[in-house]
């Protein structure tokens, strides 16, 4: 047996021999249905011209779009047994195992640009199981593959430093608060809070019982210094905070939620990969507009995230009908981690009846930002200073074109490097991004005319062009340099005519710079930002987008019931929950009543449209195919032809047909699931 049968043998053959149960138990017991596996895994792709020279955005995962996975992973509790994988999800979990194992052959085989593509689709695998089968999460298998793949990712790119970087002492917090509960440190029976506190007019009720004493006691007896930095902090910090607030329609007092989720601290970033003020992870971000690149995280800048932060918050607000606590728990947790707790608790949709069923972290969340809003507003009760002096968050704004040394720019503007990395903290690189539209780069308050007059003066071949020259050095392979650069190990050979696998010390390699966004990049509003994001848009907004709108297909709206979570009614649609989300604008978040526009096949319509009048029973038996009772042809012949249109893929164009994607793999000789925009397919009839 050679060294990749062997492989082979050792990882699969437990999928095999699991799967196999599973079918007898699924047979004899009759317990879970099972779907026919269709042959060909879709793999969701991003633009040809990213994969080329922007390999961040592609590898955001697990973040992108991953519905608060490691935040969850982190708060499970032994609660119930790990759920039972299907046949389906075991099958797939194999398929990501084989193609696991071709990137290893590619590399042993020295073709790293197709191993980095063996890569890309194992992830990319794992993201789409997610998106299908979110159950999949709580599963010790996915997570074991998941570790598998990541690390292989790691060793391709050379990062031997954990993915996961923690900045900012607010997770420290968390742990000993967390530990104070098991400790029993301090007698909050005893605690006497200060008399007359100063409680304001408050739309969130600032309740007080022995969960906000502990805490309180926590930030004034036990750690005041953390409690004293996030004073000082909100000097600078809220006067912006409570503008926006104001503007968006949502209670000023929740600015105090940023000191719970990050401390107010710009630059954190969990373990569960949430970054920023307000710690958006990735998929939560961008459904509010906020831009991740190579380049530049808004989740980062003060302003943009607190907008968003007021967004979601408004949002969420609305979804638990008025209820701000279980709103702010939302916050901190998923909602489908939240309707559990609510399950659990009988139905009572209260934070403090959930309270024993929500996970530890989020137990302690509300409680911590009543303490923390009861201290702030009133600091001298508790031992503090009634005001800190700090420098409010203001700046001017001017528009830097091209990518340009952040040390050029902050002598143009008199002040350090350092200084100006504090004030645009969205800035990841050592240059302001490149891009079609100027970058708007905040500086010190009336210094704009200074700035600009020594910014004319910088000459154009400091302006950095789209390729840049790195020298090998010692230990270095492709994929490290891809890395270190943000692009790809397939753009490098593109660039490099006759470029080897190996290389060695001294040779120089073209590097293609990662391209800036697509979007013209905003001073103070999320750069990708629509009017019709939120619930508190017009009904304009509830109109699917159109540019995503696969081919071949008819609009079927749906009518949400109660109980519905955007991943149910992907399934019965046999679509993904990410593309709902896109066409609607909508998050995860959906209310009974709330009209949904679905993209169907063509010839399907009127089946899928009947899921509307269907009992739940109904829903999750119905399948659209067996109830179609003719598919027109449409075509003579043994094979039509369609040219591919952006966005498009080969499942989505298979459903469009009512064929499969093996058989469109099959008569094109396709041996991936990669097709491009104008490129021309054969569909069998």
């Amino acid at each position: 047996m050679n060294l990749k049968q062997l492989l082979i043998f050792c990882l699969l053959v437990p999928f095999a021999v699991q799967a196999a149960a599973q079918d007898r138990i699924e047979q004899n017991e009759q317990l879970i249905k099972i779907e026919d596996w269709q042959e060909g895994i879709e793999y969701r792709k991003v633009e040809p011209r990213v994969l080329q020279v922007n390999r961040s955005r592609l590898l955001q995962f697990p973040e992108f779009d991953r519905s608060d996975y490691f935040r969850e992973q982190e708060q499970e509790t032994a609660e119930s047994s790990p759920p039972s994988l299907s046949k389906e999800v075991l099958q797939r979990l194999a398929h990501i195992y084989r193609v696991h194992l071709l990137s290893m052959e590619a590399q042993i085989n020295d073709d790293p640009a197709a191993a980095e593509e063996y890569i890309t689709d194992g992830l990319m695998g794992l993201q789409n199981l997610m998106d299908d089968h979110p159950e999949v999460r709580d599963s010790r298998q996915f997570a074991e593959l998941y570790r598998t793949v990541m690390t292989e990712y790691q060793e391709f790119y050379g990062i031997s430093e954990s993915i996961i970087n923690v900045e900012g002492e607010i997770f420290e917090v968390h742990e000993d608060l967390m530990r104070m509960e098991e400790e029993d440190w301090f007698d909050t029976h005893a605690f006497i809070l200060p008399e007359n506190l100063e409680m304001g007019k408050t739309q969130v009720p600032l309740i007080r019982n022995e969960q906000v004493n502990n805490h309180i006691a926590y930030l004034t007896v036990r750690r005041p210094e953390i409690m004293e930095r996030w004073l000082e902090r909100s000097a600078r910090y809220f006067p912006m905070m409570r503008e926006i607030f104001r503007e968006e329609g949502v209670p000023e007092e929740l600015v105090h939620l940023a000191m719970i989720e990050s401390g107010l601290v710009p630059t954190a970033r969990s373990h569960a990969r949430a970054v920023g003020m307000w710690q958006f992870i990735y998929a939560t971000g961008s459904v509010y507009g906020l831009e991740v690149n190579w380049w530049i995280d808004e989740r980062r800048d003060p302003v943009k995230a607190t907008r968003a932060a007021a967004r979601h918050l408004r949002d969420l607000h609305q979804y638990w009908d008025g209820d701000w606590h279980l709103a702010l728990a939302n916050y901190n947790v998923s909602t489908r981690r939240m309707l559990s707790s609510v399950r659990r608790a009988g139905g009572v949709r209260n934070y403090w009846e959930i309270y024993p069923y929500l996970p530890r972290e989020t137990r302690g969340y509300v409680p911590g930002f009543i303490a923390a809003t009861l201290i702030a507003m009133n600091p001298e009760d508790f031992g503090f200073e009634s005001a800190y002096d700090a420098d409010p968050y203001e700046y001017d704004v001017a528009e830097v074109n091209g990518s340009v040394d952040l040390g050029l720019l902050a002598e143009c503007a008199g002040i350090s490097t350092q200084e100006l990395r504090n004030m645009n903290p969205e800035l990841l690189r050592w240059a302001t991004p490149p891009g079609d539209e100027p970058y708007p780069l905040k500086i010190p308050k009336g210094s704009k005319e200074r700035f600009m007059e020594a910014y004319k003066e910088i000459p154009e071949d400091k302006r950095m062009n789209d390729l840049a020259i790195h020298t090998v050095k010692r230990g270095e392979t492709l994929g490290v340099i891809a890395n270190r650069y943000g692009t790809t190990v397939r753009a490098l050979y593109q660039a490099n005519e006759g470029l080897s696998s190996v290389i060695h010390p001294g040779q120089d390699i073209v590097i293609p710079v990662p391209g800036g966004s697509d979007v013209a990049i905003r001073s103070e509003e999320p750069s990708r930002a629509q009017t019709a994001r939120t619930a508190a848009s017009s009904a304009a907004s509830q109109q699917a987008s159109a540019s995503n709108r696969p081919a071949n297909s008819e609009a079927v709206t749906y009518v949400v019931k109660s109980g519905d979570t955007v991943g149910h009614i992907a399934e019965w649609f046999d679509t993904q929950a990410w593309r709902i989300r896109s066409w609607n604008n909508i998050s995860n978040l959906i209310r009974p009543g709330q009209r949904l526009t679905i993209y169907v096949p063509s010839n399907l319509q009127q089946q899928y449209a009947k899921l509307n009048d269907m009992s739940r029973a109904e829903r999750d038996s119905f399948s659209a195919s067996d109830a179609a009772t003719q598919v027109a042809d449409g075509s003579d012949g043994e094979y039509r032809t369609y040219t591919v249109r952006p966005n498009d893929n080969l499942s989505n164009i298979a459903r469009s047909f009512n064929t499969t994607v093996q058989e469109i793999q099959n008569l094109n000789n396709l041996s991936s699931t990669r097709i491009y925009s104008g490129q021309t397919l054969r569909i069998p009839n």
